[in-house]
C-alpha cells in the first residue's frame, strides 16, 4: 500500500483526485464515497486510516447494530436498576451492594489468535484486561472461551498449544487468576479458532469512569508503552474480513504484548484514580490512538485537538496513519484537568510509566483535529469517525435449515456392555474429556480470593474481605445447538451460564456476551444472528436479568464456511457470603443424590451424536427459562440443604455422575428407573434445567423442591466402592471409577503433549 507521509487536510484540497488504497484497507465503494461527502474533499491519508479503522466491523458494528438495539428494547427499569454502566460502555458495571460493584466482558481475538497464536491470545487478555481498567476497577481474575478444530487437525495442533501458552503466560503474569472457561473441538473452527477472553474487576461504586472528554482546556494524556508499528490494520485487517489459505501469515497485524508492563499500568491507573485527576479515560486496544482519541470526543461536550509529534515512539519515521492506528499494547488515555497535569505526571513518574500531554478538549463542538509535523492530518467530525454507517443486511433462512432440523440416524446402545463403552467413549471423547492439560497451565488461586475454580460449576471470588461478599461466573455456548436452531441455541446458553451460577448458591444480576459468527455479507448467517439475539435479548427478560454488554465478532469463517454460530454467554452472580457457597465436590461419609429436573429424549446437537460420528441435525433440547428460575428459587436461599451440585448439560447425567465420582474418588450407587424408562436415554440425554445434588436432609429438599414446583428424584447414594454402579429397568452397567479417570484425564496430553512449552517464549 502506498503511503504519502506528508498528506495534509490542505494537500488533499489541492489534490482532489489522488487515487487512494481505500479497498486495502476495507472500505466500500460507497462507503468511501460517504466519507468525502463528510469532509468536503478526499480524505487525508491519516483520515482515510481512521475511518477505516472507526468504520470497520469490529469497531462500528455496523452489521449489528440494527439488531443489537433489541437489548435495549427488551430491558426494562426494573432489570437495569442495577447496572451503572451498560451496553456501549468499554465494560458492564454491577452494584452488587455495601458500596461495592463490579465490572465484567467478554471479548474476542479470533483472528489475531489464528496468525500468531501465543501473541494473538495473549494481548486478547492484555486488551479485555484493560478494558477492566476503563471503568475505574481493579482486574482480579480472568476466563476463557476456546474453540479450535478437530484435535488431530494439523491446525489445532499448531494453534491450541501458543494460545494456551499466551493465555497462561500473559494472565500469570499479571497475577491474575483463571477462574474457568471452556474449550470445545469442532470441525467448523479449523481455521478459525474463536478465542474469547474474559475478565473481572472490582470498584467501589462512586470510584467508577467513563470514556468521555468533557472540559473546554482539558488536557489529553497518554500514557503506557510507547506507540510502535506492530498491530497496524488489526481490527480492519484481521477483524474485519473472512481468512482464506495462507492468511496465517499476516504477522504486522498481531500486536505484541508485555504483561509486566501492564502490570505495572494497573497499579498506576489505580492510584490515578485514587489522586481524582482522572475526568475521563479510555485505553487504547483495537484501533489504536485513532480509536480512544476519536471516542473520546465523540463522546465529550467540545472537540478534541491531537498532536501526534507529542506522542512517544519506537519507531522511527512513522507516518501519522501509522501512529494513529498502531495497536501497541499497554497503553491508555485520559482526560485530565490543567491543574492536575503535574500530579498525574508526578504518579505516573513514580510507577515509571511513560507519559505524555497529547491534545486538549477545545470548544469547537464535535471538530477532531490531528496535528502531525506541524500540519493538520486531520479535520473532521469527531461522531462521524466514532458512529460509522450503519446497515440494515439482508437475512434469510438457509435453505437447509428444515433438512438439519430433522434428526438423522442415531446409535442407542441397548445392552450393559454397549452402554459401558458408550460412556467411556464419550468420557474420553475431545468434547468432554478433562481440560487439566490446558487449566494447569493456568494459576487459578494467585491473590488468594478464588473460592472455586477448579472443576467448578461456575468460578467464584471473594471480592470483600470483610464482609465475604463475592460472585460467581461461568461463560457458555453451544454451537452445535445454535446452528441446529439460533434463538433456542442463545437460550440455551443462557440457561447453562445461569444454572451454573446458581449451583454456587449465587443470585445471577447481570449478562454479558460475545457472539461469535461468520460473514454478515451472507444472509443465512445474518438470519442466525439476528434469531441469537433476540433469543438471547427475550431470555434475560424472562429471567428478569439486564444485559450489561457484549461483543459482535464477524467474518468468523474460511472462504465461504463460516463456523457453527456460538454465541458466548456469560452471567454474573453475587454471594452474599462466599463461606456459605456450595461445593462441587463430593464430601466424605455417605450422600444421598438427587436428579433436580425432567428428562427426555433429546440427543439432536448432542455430544452423543457428535461422538457416534453422527451428522449434526435433529433439535436442540427444549427449554422453558422459568424452569431456571425455580431451581434458583430453590438453591439460592436453602444453600445449606445441599452439601454439592452439579448442574447437567453436554454428556448428560452419564458425564455429571463421571465427574462427581472422579473429582471426589469415591464410588456411587444409582437407579434411574424414575429418571426414564430407557437407560441410554437417562444416562445421555442433554435435557436443560436440571442439577444433580448431595445431601443428608433429603426429605427438606423433597419438601421444598415440592413447593416450589421442582421435579426431584431421589436417584441413588455414595459410597466408597470406588465403583458406579448404574440400574435401569432390567439393565445394570458397572464402570471403575479408576478406569473412568484415566480414560476421562489421558486424551488431551496424549494428544498435546508433545508440544507443551514450545510457544511459551515468543522471541
Amino acid at each position: 500500500m502506498s503511503t504519502i507521509f506528508n498528506d495534509t487536510v490542505e494537500a488533499a484540497a489541492e489534490n482532489p483526485d489522488l487515487e487512494q488504497p481505500y479497498a486495502e484497507l476495507g472500505l466500500k465503494d460507497d462507503e468511501y464515497a460517504r466519507i468525502k461527502e463528510i469532509l468536503g474533499r478526499r480524505p487525508t491519508d491519516a483520515e482515510l486510516t481512521v475511518y477505516s479503522v472507526m468504520w470497520s466491523e469490529h469497531c462500528s458494528y455496523k452489521s449489528s447494530k440494527v439488531h443489537l438495539r433489541y437489548f435495549g428494547e427488551t430491558t426494562t427499569p426494573e432489570m437495569a436498576e442495577k447496572i451503572l454502566a451498560g451496553i456501549g460502555e468499554n465494560a458492564g458495571v454491577v452494584d452488587i451492594g455495601d458500596g461495592n460493584a463490579v465490572t465484567f466482558r467478554v471479548e474476542s481475538h479470533n483472528h489475531p489468535s489464528f496468525v500468531e497464536p501465543h501473541q494473538g491470545a495473549a494481548t486478547g487478555i492484555g486488551g479485555i484486561v484493560r478494558d477492566i481498567m476503563a471503568m475505574g476497577a481493579r482486574p482480579i481474575a480472568v476466563m476463557d472461551q476456546l474453540r479450535f478444530g478437530a484435535m488431530d487437525n494439523p491446525d489445532t495442533q499448531r494453534v491450541l498449544p501458543g494460545v494456551v501458552s499466551g493465555i497462561s503466560h500473559y494472565g500469570n503474569c499479571l497475577g491474575l487468576p483463571n477462574i474457568g472457561g471452556e474449550t470445545v473441538f469442532d470441525d467448523s473452527y479449523a481455521g478459525n479458532p474463536l478465542v474469547n477472553a474474559l475478565a473481572v474487576g472490582t470498584l467501589k461504586v462512586d470510584d467508577l469512569k467513563l470514556a468521555f472528554a468533557s472540559g473546554t482546556g482539558n488536557k489529553v494524556m497518554l500514557f503506557g508503552s510507547r506507540t510502535g508499528l506492530d498491530g497496524i490494520g488489526g481490527v480492519s485487517v484481521l477483524g474485519s474480513a473472512s481468512f482464506e489459505e495462507g492468511e496465517e501469515r499476516k504477522l504486522p497485524a498481531v500486536q505484541v504484548g508485555d504483561p509486566f508492563a501492564e502490570k505495572v499500568l494497573i497499579e498506576c491507573c489505580l492510584e490515578l484514580y485514587q489522586a481524582g485527576v482522572v475526568v475521563g479515560i479510555q485505553d487504547l486496544g483495537g484501533g489504536g490512538l485513532a480509536c480512544a482519541t476519536s471516542e473520546l470526543a465523540a463522546a465529550g461536550d467540545g472537540g478534541m485537538r491531537v498532536n501526534l509529534d507529542a506522542v512517544p515512539l519506537r519507531a522511527e519515521k512513522m507516518s501519522a496513519a501509522e501512529i494513529l492506528a498502531s495497536e501497541s499494547q499497554e497503553r491508555m488515555c485520559a482526560v485530565v484537568t490543567p491543574e492536575n497535569v503535574e500530579k498525574f505526571k508526578q504518579i505516573c513518574a513514580k510507577w515509571d510509566v511513560t507519559v505524555a500531554e497529547i491534545g486538549e478538549v477545545t470548544d469547537e463542538k464535535d471538530r477532531y483535529l490531528v496535528v502531525h509535523n506541524g500540519q493538520t492530518v486531520i479535520d473532521a467530525p469527531a461522531s462521524t469517525i466514532d458512529e460509522g454507517p450503519v446497515y440494515n443486511r439482508p437475512v434469510e433462512r438457509p435453505a437447509n435449515q428444515d433438512e438439519i432440523q430433522t434428526l438423522g440416524e442415531l446409535e442407542r446402545p441397548d445392552t450393559a456392555d454397549g452402554i459401558r463403552d458408550a460412556w467411556f467413549k464419550l468420557v474420553s471423547s475431545p468434547a468432554l474429556c478433562s481440560r487439566a492439560f490446558i487449566t494447569e497451565q493456568y494459576d487459578r488461586y494467585v491473590r488468594g480470593n478464588t473460592v472455586q475454580a477448579k472443576d467448578a460449576n461456575a468460578g467464584v471470588l471473594r471480592i470483600d474481605e470483610e464482609t465475604n461478599r463475592g460472585v460467581a461466573i461461568s461463560a457458555d455456548a453451544s454451537g452445535r445447538y445454535t446452528r441446529l436452531d439460533p434463538r433456542t441455541g442463545a437460550r440455551l446458553a443462557l440457561a447453562e451460564a445461569y444454572r451454573n451460577v446458581v449451583s454456587t448458591g449465587a443470585r445471577p444480576v447481570a449478562v454479558t456476551n460475545c457472539l461469535n459468527f461468520g460473514s454478515p455479507e451472507n444472509a443465512g448467517v445474518m438470519w442466525q444472528f439476528k434469531e441469537a439475539v433476540h433469543g438471547l435479548a427475550d431470555g434475560a427478560k424472562e429471567m428478569g436479568i439486564p444485559v450489561s454488554g457484549g461483543n459482535v465478532s464477524f467474518y468468523n469463517q474460511t472462504g465461504d464456511e463460516p463456523i457453527l454460530p456460538t454465541p458466548v454467554v456469560g452471567v454474573l452472580g453475587v454471594l452474599d457470603n462466599v463461606e456459605k457457597t456450595i461445593g462441587n465436590r463430593l464430601p466424605a461419609g455417605e450422600q444421598e443424590l438427587y436428579l433436580l429436573g425432567e428428562t427426555f429424549d433429546e440427543f439432536g446437537g448432542s455430544i452423543w451424536q457428535q461422538v457416534s460420528g453422527a451428522c449434526l441435525s435433529g433439535l436442540p433440547p427444549q427449554i422453558d427459562l422459568a424452569n431456571e428460575r425455580r431451581l434458583a428459587d430453590l438453591l439460592i436461599p436453602a444453600a445449606d440443604l445441599v452439601s454439592a451440585a452439579h448442574d447437567l448439560s453436554e454428556g448428560g447425567l452419564g458425564q455429571t455422575l463421571a465427574e462427581l465420582a472422579i473429582h471426589a474418588g469415591r464410588g456411587l450407587d444409582v437407579d434411574l428407573t424414575q429418571v426414564h424408562g430407557d437407560l441410554f436415554t437417562a444416562l445421555f440425554s442433554e435435557s436443560a434445567s436440571r442439577i444433580v445434588v448431595a445431601t443428608t436432609r433429603g426429605d427438606e429438599l423433597v419438601a421444598r423442591a415440592g413447593e416450589l414446583g421442582v421435579p426431584v428424584t431421589r436417584i441413588g447414594a455414595t459410597n466408597d466402592s470406588g465403583v458406579i454402579t448404574v440400574r435401569g429397568g432390567d439393565l445394570s452397567v458397572e464402570v471403575s471409577v479408576g478406569e473412568l479417570h484415566d480414560a476421562w484425564s489421558n486424551t488431551l496430553p496424549e494428544a498435546f503433549g508433545h508440544a507443551v512449552g514450545a510457544n511459551s517464549v515468543v522471541e
